[in-house]
């Protein structure tokens, strides 16, 4: 597990970055860190989060990434919450929270020498230097343990996210588990990847992960942008790279001659994960690259459930893909009956790849979704005579914005606070660049008079503004269920009319 790092135009060559993530496990164990630990981890794109992210493994704890768009509040309740043994964040991001996150939590801050105007050589005051407590510690191969994975943060309808809590793997479930990862998203030994997604989602962390395992050469970025995305395919001959289908289409939006004017020849295979690829966007991207476009079906508590690589895709336009070898897929109405081919229903998987999982204080949430050995994640979808899985759509309120999970109740929970509202709902409309975008539905208490602005401000000050609606309606009483919760189809309704895929 020794990758090549390439981050900002420097290159960190295999061993160095092999001795200094084993320098990082050494310290991390020096803490008190220990098996079965969690490890906050508050850190942009870089070799920082990457370090962090393969010391923590090696010494059997989770590492728990958090959105760093997130505020103040949402970034206390997920240390406190996960139980981290300590927090380790950029020095910007830290400072630029506007109150203490945990006053007793051990915290270290790293450098950001990419980010402009950024002192990338000073913490912020009463802050340890985290690469100076690893350097500290003399190089040497630290004791592997069996390795647990990434906890992420994900939610349903609570309003509260949970953390995934992930078992120990075995043996026999890390090869196979790196077995599924090579089918679904290519890894090779020799691959040149390219991630510039956050790492702190689940698929491009457990993609820098997988490329890791295979001492590949990972190019990392910050941030995505389209034309310098074809700029370093062609300069560094990058094999592999993980898309999303937001970034699909601003590398489509490209003007023509921009397009043409890179060599795209040594890509080999492109992953997309997290959210639906529109099935015109997929066809274009095919007709540009070649059949080097695969997309997959997966969740952060299941892993990898379905695969469909560019030749599917033009058979089987809108399709997830066919079940993983391994995978066992049922199709089940809401008493637990199976249906037939055509006929949609609760999506249902077991896959014995990964090891199994929990939720951090809640195991009631996972116990719901499990019928006869298999879970749901809430997809509604049939498989057809091929055993191809469609996917139309979700049984839950979430909503996927550019491969983002947004989960409506969280939001609807700050938003009631709201001096004025008396009900709201929050919800997915299409979006021609994201797949889906938020909306909000508002009624207030008699006598107030509210405007959209007022509610983006409201939330802005309280929320990552990733999760702020852009879509802001009033209304008098908003729809109910003869059970008393509200009607949200109803309300998503207009908004879906005429549109190809519902989710």
């Amino acid at each position: 597990m020794k990758p090549t790092v390439v981050f900002a135009g420097q290159t960190e060559a295999p061993q160095a970055f092999f001795e200094r993530y084993q320098r990082a496990a050494g310290a991390l164990r020096q803490l008190g860190v220990g098996e079965g630990d969690v490890v906050a981890l508050l850190t942009r794109n870089g070799p920082a989060m990457l370090e962090l992210m393969l010391a923590t493994r090696w010494i059997g704890a989770h590492w728990c990434p958090i959105n760093w768009h997130f505020k103040v509040e949402e970034v206390r309740y997920i240390l406190e919450d996960s139980r981290a043994r300590l927090l380790i964040a950029d020095a910007d991001l830290l400072g630029a929270l506007d109150a203490p996150v945990h006053e007793q939590l051990p915290t270290f801050v790293v450098p950001r020498e990419d980010v402009a105007g950024v002192d990338a050589t000073t913490p912020p005051i009463g802050v340890a230097s985290w690469p100076a407590l690893r350097d500290a510690v003399e190089s040497g191969e630290a004791v592997a343990a069996a390795p647990r994975g990434a906890m992420f943060y994900t939610s349903g309808t609570t309003g509260r996210p949970k953390g995934i809590l992930r078992n120990p793997a075995t043996p026999e479930q890390v090869a196979r588990g790196l077995g599924v990862m090579r089918h679904v998203l290519g890894f090779e030994p020799g691959m040149r990847a390219l991630i510039s997604a956050p790492m702190y989602h689940s698929a491009p962390n457990s993609y820098v992960i997988g490329t890791s395992l295979e001492s590949g050469t990972l190019y990392i970025e910050s941030r995505f942008d389209a034309e310098a995305t074809l700029r370093l395919i062609e300069q560094h001959q990058i094999s592999h790279a993980y898309l999303v289908p937001t970034m699909y289409a601003r590398l489509l939006a490209l003007p023509g001659h921009t397009r043409r004017r890179y060599d795209l020849s040594s890509m080999r295979f492109v992953a997309s994960t997290g959210s639906p690829c529109p099935p015109d966007v997929k066809r274009a991207m095919i007709d540009w690259w070649g059949p080097v476009i695969h997309e997959a079906y997966g969740a952060s508590e299941l892993g990898y459930m379905t695969r469909l690589d560019s030749h599917e895709a033009l058979r089987k336009p809108g399709s997830a893909g066919a079940p993983l070898p391994g995978v066992s897929l049922r199709i089940l109405d809401e008493d637990g009956n199976a249906l037939p081919q055509g006929q949609a229903g609760l999506i249902y998987v077991r896959q014995p790849a990964f090891a199994d999982f929990s939720y951090v204080a809640n195991a009631t949430a996972r116990e719901r979704m499990e019928r006869d050995g298999h879970i749901t994640m809430g997809d509604i979808g049939y498989l057809d005579d091929d055993g191809y899985l469609f996917i139309v759509d979700r049984s839950a309120d979430m909503v996927i914005s550019g491969g983002v999970n947004i989960y409506p109740a969280e939001i609807e929970s700050v938003l009631l606070m709201m001096p004025g509202v008396a009900d709201c709902a929050l919800f997915g409309i299409p979006d021609q660049e994201f797949g889906e975008s938020l909306a909000a539905a508002v009624q207030c208490h008699d006598g107030f008079d509210l405007t959209g602005d007022e509610v983006r401000a409201f939330l802005k000050n309280r929320l990552a503004h990733y999760k702020v609606p852009g879509v802001v309606n009033f209304h008098r009483q908003l729809p109910r269920e003869d059970t008393g919760k509200i009607f949200k189809r109803k309300l998503r309704e207009p908004y879906w009319q005429g549109v190809r895929r519902r989710i």
